[in-house]
Order: structure tokens, then sequence, then C-alpha cells
């Protein structure tokens, strides 16, 4: 008579379902992307501006620096900001609005702000600039003179050639009750919307190439973008963007703002030559191609420049791949 081991079945089972598990995800840390480290850097503002001193922090190695010293990437750090030191009219001044900030005791991640920055020096200057703290991969050029054509003080994108299945990261929001939005420049009157603005994320990779003339273009391989208009009332742990490929204007996931970059709001890229230019998306890429850069922002704000709704907080924290 045949008599059944019931553990050596039970073992057997376990056996043949592990064969058969998924393959699990693999997480692709990004260096710096879970914000322990930051630099801090002093920088003292002009005298007739009020001469104060003004603290700006940067994603990079733990380190302290004083003085108006023009900031670039240090200790490998992919990651660049909206906070800038700034020197219009000969004026030096800081702006900062992303912040180091701390979840739990001792970890730490990024606090990006819609805030308004003040500048004002009596029969010179008195300007108002809302500025939405956005983090991004890629680096700002110091020191900026002036707030015409923002996009084009910002290097943005790193060379990449790999194809991630998502974007993952941890986020906690909070959006005023006020529901308006504020749009200032510094130059000109403010004006207010009704409405209020979203954060936003996304990931996009590229494939580039530039011609004699220096001209930079890219199609689009990979898409990844999402808004965020909702408070939460505690952290979104792990949360995932999938990167779509090719043509994705017939996806049921498709949403107008995920579409190709507009000319006039091309994001810029230093050439061969050395000289900085926008970087031109004429369409979409074959579903299987491989990228030659990415493109990765997270922002207290959405859309057009020098406009958000002030007060609105976007806390960010452990940036990875999926694959």
């Amino acid at each position: 008579m045949l008599r059944f081991n019931y553990k050596t079945v039970a073992v057997l089972m376990l056996m043949f379902t592990s064969a058969f598990k998924p393959n699990a995800q693999k997480i692709e840390k990004i260096k710096y992307g879970d914000f322990e480290n930051w630099i801090t850097r002093t920088i003292p503002e002009s005298r007739i501006i009020g001469g104060h001193k003004k603290t700006l922090y940067a994603i990079g190695p733990t380190a302290s620096v004083e003085g108006n010293i023009p900031y670039s990437n240090q200790g490998g750090s992919p990651w660049a900001s909206s906070n800038v030191l700034a020197n219009v009219m000969g004026i030096v001044k800081g702006s900062n609005a992303v912040f180091p900030a701390e979840r739990t005791p001792g970890n730490k991640c990024a606090r990006l702000t819609c805030m308004m920055e003040h500048c004002k020096a009596i029969g010179i200057i008195n300007i108002d600039v809302c500025v939405a703290g956005s983090i991004f991969l890629g680096k700002t050029l110091e020191p900026i003179k002036s707030t015409s054509e923002p996009y084009s003080k910002m290097e943005q994108g790193i060379p990449f050639t790999k194809r991630p299945a998502a974007l993952q990261f941890d986020y906690k929001l909070t959006i005023p009750d006020n529901d308006t939005r504020t749009y200032s420049s510094g130059f000109g009157k403010k004006k207010t919307y009704k409405g209020h603005d979203n954060a936003e994320v996304f990931i996009i990779l590229q494939r580039r190439w530039e011609d004699a003339d220096g001209n930079i273009f890219a199609k689009r391989v990979g898409t990844g973008r999402e808004l965020f208009g909702t408070t939460t009332p505690d952290w979104v742990n792990r949360h995932q963007i999938k990167v779509l490929y090719g043509d994705i204007t017939k996806s049921p996931e498709y949403k107008p703002f995920m579409g190709l970059i507009a000319q006039d709001k091309s994001y810029y890229a230093r050439n061969s030559k050395g000289k900085m230019v926008p970087v031109k998306e004429v369409g979409w890429d074959a579903p299987d191609a491989t990228p030659t850069h990415m493109l990765l922002m997270a922002s207290a704000g959405s859309g057009t420049a020098y406009i958000g709704t002030v007060g609105l907080e976007f806390l960010v924290d452990n940036f990875a791949l999926v694959y």
C-alpha cells in the first residue's frame, strides 16, 4: 500500500513553486539619492541688500563651503537643484528652496518648497521671484546673472544607456488651502490665478545627437511622468512611475503632459564646442531604442517657470531605478 509522507510532499511542493517563482525586481539606487549627505554653502550677500549670510544646500558629500564661490557638482554627485548663487547687476544674492530635512531622527530626505525670493536695493532693484524648489540630474551654471531663459542656466540630463522599467522613490506632499498660483518673474506685476499648482516627478530617456553646427537633437526613447496634487497624510513609500517606451501617444496610460518637449521649453545641454544649446526633441524613437541620456527631475511645481503655489511642500527620498 502506497503511503504519503506529508512532510516530504510539502518540501517538494515548496521546491517546485520556488523554481518557477518570477524574478524579483532589481533595484539600482541613484547616487546620493537617499539625501543623507549635503554640502552647506554660506553666501555673504551684497551689503546693498542687507549683507546677510545666506545658507544654500547642495546634494553631495558632506562638506561646508564659505564664500561666493560658484558651485559645481562634487564627489561624483549627479544632482543639481534650483538653489543658486546669483550675481545680477553686480548684486550678489543666494536663493534656496531645497533643504535637507529629517524623516525620523538620523534619517534625512529632501524638502522641496515653493516660495517667494525677495531682492530689494533702493534705487537699483526691487524684485520678487517665485521659486519652486527642484532637484534634477545635471548641473546648474553659476553664477546666475538674470532671470531670463531659466532653462539655459541648467544642463539637464546625464549620459545613460540602460532601459529601466520604472523610477522608484518615497514622497510626502502638503498643499496649502489657499488654492491659488502666483506668477512672479521679478519684472512686471505679480499675477494670481485660481487653482493650486502640482508637484511633479519625471524620468525621460533620450537618444541625442549633434549636427556639424553644434545643434543638439533628440528622440524620445522612454517616458515616465506624474503630477501630484493631493496632500498625503503620511509618507508614500516605494512609489513607482512606470517607464513607457517608444511612441506612447496611443497608449491608455498616456496623458498630454507626457508628450514631447515643446521647442520653446527645451532643456539645455553643452555641445561638443562647449556652448549651451537647447536640446530639440524631434520625435518618438523606436520602442527598442537605446538611450544616450536620462533626465530626472522632482519639483514643488509644474508647468511654467516662476509660477507656483507658495507654501507647497514636497518631501522626497530614496530615488532608485527598477529593472
